[in-house]
C-alpha cells in the first residue's frame, strides 16, 4: 500500500472518528420548534395589568407567501446568493472565504449559507471549535432534507436577531418602520437585512450613517445580481428612510431593572419566559409619569426627577427614577445620594417627642452657635419664640439644630437607623439634613408616620411564575415592627399636617383629605425635596440636575410639593377617607419646663 494511499485511508479515518464525536452529543431535532430567543420577563402590576417586557422583543411570525418578494431577495442577495441550487453547504462559498481568510491572516469572512445560520441560531452554541462545526454541518444537511427552501428561509427570517432586542423580521419591522412586514419598500428591506451582519453596528438608530451604508451595500448586491431593475435601484436609493423613533420608554422601565437582582436571586437568571407580579400600580405609575414630566423646568435647572410611592405594606406602587428612560437608564430613585435638607427633620423632631417634649413646646428662634459653626434660616432672620409646631411647619433650622444639641445628636441618629436610615453621623449639621440619602431610603424613612407607627420594609416581587403559570416564587411579608410610639406618632402627625396646612408645604393640600409632610431645600437650591403622606401610602418626590448644580430658586414646596399634589389628588380618590391619627393643640402657651442647655 502506497504512502499517499495510507494518508487517504487514515485522513478518512480521522475525519470519520471526528463525525462519530460530533454526532454523540448532536442536540435532538426537536428542539428545532422550540423558542430560541432570550427569554421575556414580562413584569405586571398588582391587579394583573401588564407594565413593561424585559428581554426579547418577538411577534406574530411572518409567512413567506405574505412578504415582498423584494424582502427575501434581498436576503439571498447578501446572506446566501446560491441559495436556490445548493444543497445547505455552499462548496463555492465556503473555499472562497476560506482563500480570503488565509489570505488575510485572521478570519475576514464567513461562508455560512442560510441554512446553516439557522442551525447555529437553534440548535447550537457560539463556540467556535471543530466538533461544533462539524455539528452545525450535520444539522444543516437534516434541515434541507426535512423542509422546503422556502419554508427554511421562512424559519430563518422568524428567527434570526434584528438588533434593539428584536427577534424575527415583524417585531423588527414594526420596531424600525412602525409597520407589519408584509409592507416594507425596497429601501426598508434592504435596511432591515444589512442589520442581520452586524445587529449592534448596523441599527438605525443607534449609528444611522453606519445603517445607510449598509443599506446602500444591500441594494448594490441586489442591482450586481439582477434582482432590481435601473428603474428599481434609483428610486431606492434617492428615497429617504424614514425610521420609526420608538415611544418614550415608560419610567416603570426604573422599577422593573430595581426588582431584577431579587428575581435572579429567588430563581436564578431566567432561563425561559417568566411573569412577575409586582407591587406596581398601574395606575399610579402613570400618574406619577405625568406629573412629573407635567412640572420639571428646564428653564430653573430642575431638569431630572425622582419619585417613590410606598404602600402601608412596605409594596412599592410607583417608582420615577427620571424624567426619561430612553434618555438615562440611571434610576435617580434608587441610585443617586443626595442631601434631604429639611425633610430630614421629623426625624429631630420625633427624637424630640420621645424625650417629653410636645408640638406645643416652646422655643426661641435665634442666633446659634455651635463651635464656629453659625446655621442660618431660609430667610436669614429670626422670629422669636415659637412652639415645636410652628418651628417645624416653617422649617426653622435653628430650632432644629437647638433640639439635636439638647438631646444630644446620638438620640436622633438612633431614630432615624429605627427608620432605616443607617449610617448616618452625629455631625453638628445632621438636624439639617447634610448628608446623602436615596429618594428610596427618605420615602420608606416616613412610611411608619403614615402607617400607625409601624415600618415595613420595601419590596417590589410579589409573585414570579412561569409563562404557562406554574409558581416559581411568593414574597412572605415579614412581619411590621412598631417603631414610633403611639405619642409620638400623634405629636408627629400633628406637626406634619401643619406643615401642609399652614407652612411650607401647602401646594401639596388636597381638599377634605389628611396631608402630612415635609419639604427640603439643600445649600444653593441643588436639591429640593417633598416627602408627603396620606394613611398607609407616603410619596417622595425629588427634583434637581445631575451635575449637582443650583437650580433659580427652587425649593421642596415650590415643584416638588406641586407634582406631589398633581399626583396623589388623583391617587386618593378611590381609597377610604381616613384620617391621621394627631394629637389635640394644649390650651397651655408658657414654655415647657424640659431641661435645656447651653450650646457651645
Amino acid at each position: 500500500m502506497t504512502a499517499g494511499v495510507l494518508a487517504a485511508y487514515w485522513g478518512a479515518m480521522g475525519l470519520m472518528t471526528l463525525f462519530a464525536k460530533a454526532s454523540e452529543d448532536l442536540p435532538s431535532v426537536e428542539t428545532f420548534w422550540d423558542q430560541n430567543r432570550p427569554p421575556a420577563v414580562q413584569i405586571i402590576d398588582r391587579h394583573g395589568k401588564h407594565v413593561v417586557i424585559k428581554g426579547a422583543v418577538d411577534a406574530t411570525p411572518v409567512k413567506i407567501a405574505d412578504l415582498p418578494e423584494h424582502m427575501t431577495e434581498a436576503v439571498i442577495a447578501t446572506e446566501d446568493k446560491r441559495y436556490a441550487w445548493h444543497p445547505g453547504l455552499d462548496p463555492i462559498g465556503l473555499t472562497r472565504a476560506l482563500y480570503k481568510n488565509h489570505k488575510a491572516g485572521y478570519v475576514r469572512e464567513g461562508g455560512s449559507t442560510i441554512a446553516q445560520q439557522l442551525a447555529k441560531n437553534v440548535f447550537l452554541t457560539p463556540e467556535k471549535t471543530m466538533t461544533r462545526k462539524l455539528q452545525e454541518m450535520m444539522l444543516t444537511l437534516w434541515i434541507e432534507r426535512s423542509f422546503s427552501k422556502d419554508e427554511i428561509l421562512e424559519k430563518y427570517l422568524n428567527r434570526v436577531y434584528f438588533g434593539g432586542g428584536n427577534w424575527g423580521l415583524e417585531a423588527a419591522s414594526r420596531y424600525y418602520f412602525d409597520k407589519g412586514a408584509n409592507e416594507l419598500s425596497v429601501s426598508e428591506s434592504a435596511m432591515l437585512t444589512g442589520i442581520l451582519k452586524a445587529p449592534g453596528r448596523y441599527n438605525p438608530l443607534s449609528n444611522a450613517k453606519a445603517a445607510a451604508g449598509r443599506t446602500q451595500v444591500v441594494l448594490d448586491l441586489m442591482k450586481d445580481q439582477d434582482l432590481l431593475t435601473d428603474a428599481q435601484y434609483s428610486a431606492a436609493v434617492s428615497t429617504p428612510i424614514s425610521v420609526y423613533k420608538p415611544e418614550e420608554q415608560s419610567s416603570a422601565h426604573y422599577f422593573a431593572d430595581w426588582i431584577w437582582p431579587e428575581i435572579e436571586a429567588q430563581i436564578g437568571t431566567p432561563q425561559a419566559d417568566i411573569v412577575v407580579r409586582t407591587t406596581l400600580d398601574k395606575s399610579v405609575q402613570d400618574r406619577a409619569e405625568y406629573a412629573a414630566r407635567q412640572n420639571v423646568d428646564p428653564d430653573r435647572n430642575a431638569n431630572e426627577v425622582a419619585i417613590v410611592t410606598i404602600a402601608g405594606d412596605g409594596g412599592i406602587r410607583a417608582m420615577v427614577g427620571g424624567v426619561s428612560y430612553t434618555g438615562s437608564k440611571f434610576n435617580r430613585a434608587v441610585q443617586a445620594k443626595r442631601q434631604p435638607g429639611s425633610a430630614f427633620k421629623p426625624f429631630v423632631y420625633l427624637a424630640a417627642f420621645d424625650a417629653g417634649l410636645t408640638p406645643d413646646t416652646l422655643r426661641v428662634d435665634e442666633p446659634v452657635e455651635v463651635g464656629d459653626w453659625k446655621p442660618r434660616n431660609f430667610k436669614e432672620k429670626f422670629q422669636g419664640e415659637m412652639s415645636l409646631e410652628r418651628a417645624i411647619a416653617l422649617s426653622i433650622n435653628t430650632v432644629a439644630v437647638t433640639l439635636s444639641e439638647e438631646m444630644g445628636r446620638d438620640p436622633v441618629v438612633q431614630t432615624a437607623a429605627a427608620h432605616g436610615l443607617h449610617d448616618l453621623q452625629p455631625l453638628r449639621s445632621l438636624p439639617l439634613g447634610a448628608q446623602n440619602l436615596s429618594v428610596l431610603d427618605l420615602t420608606a424613612a416616613y412610611l411608619p408616620f403614615a402607617n400607625w407607627g409601624d415600618y415595613a420594609e420595601p419590596y417590589g416581587i410579589i409573585s414570579i411564575s412561569t409563562a404557562e403559570g406554574t409558581p416559581l416564587y411568593y414574597h412572605t411579608r415579614p412581619d411590621r415592627v412598631e417603631v414610633v410610639s403611639k405619642t409620638g406618632l400623634r405629636h408627629i402627625n400633628r406637626v406634619l399636617k401643619t406643615t401642609v396646612e399652614r407652612g411650607t408645604g401647602t401646594r401639596a393640600r388636597i381638599a377634605g383629605r389628611d396631608v402630612a409632610g415635609k419639604t427640603g431645600t439643600t445649600n444653593d437650591y441643588r436639591d429640593a425635596w417633598f416627602v408627603g403622606y396620606v394613611p398607609d401610602m407616603v410619596t417622595g418626590v425629588w427634583v434637581g440636575a445631575d451635575d449637582n448644580t443650583p437650580m433659580k430658586r427652587v425649593t421642596g414646596g415650590s415643584i416638588p410639593a406641586q407634582i406631589w399634589q398633581d399626583m396623589m389628588a388623583d391617587v386618593v380618590k378611590p381609597l377610604p377617607n381616613r384620617k391621621l391619627p394627631a394629637s389635640p393643640p394644649q390650651v397651655k402657651t408658657a414654655s415647657s419646663t424640659a431641661p435645656r442647655k447651653t450650646i457651645y
